[in-house]
């Protein structure tokens, strides 16, 4: 699994699906440029030596990012106020990339849970 199949996923997402997931891959990876993108559970995913970092999906009505942890999404959950949430994932309008602050703190918190 690579970076083309993670484009091709998101190439394949209608507008404005497509420029939003496109913009917070960007974000991530200007981030943490390191991460491996894959293609898991049929969703782009990003790991860090070779573990879960983070990933996000598209839905019909809303994308999804996940830090891989719920210790994390505990953590962030003042952040996280204003979306929909999950065990270890929210939801994000499929028109607004995320903010890159949001992100930032979401993967450096992995980062350090992963060591």
């Amino acid at each position: 699994m690579s970076a083309e199949e993670v484009t091709a996923y998101i190439e394949a997402q209608p507008e404005p699906k497509r420029s939003t997931l496109l913009a917070v891959r960007a974000t991530i990876l200007e981030i943490e440029p390191g991460l491996e993108q894959v293609i898991a559970w049929k969703t782009p995913q990003f790991k860090f030596n070779g573990k879960y970092c983070v990933g996000f999906a598209a839905f019909k009505n809303h994308l999804t990012f996940s830090p891989q942890s719920a210790a994390v999404m505990e953590a962030h959950a003042t952040q996280l106020a204003d979306y929909e949430v999950s065990k270890s994932s929210f939801q994000f309008a499929v028109d607004k990339p995320l903010p890159k602050a949001l992100l930032e703190s979401l993967i450096k918190a992995r980062l350090v849970e992963l060591g």
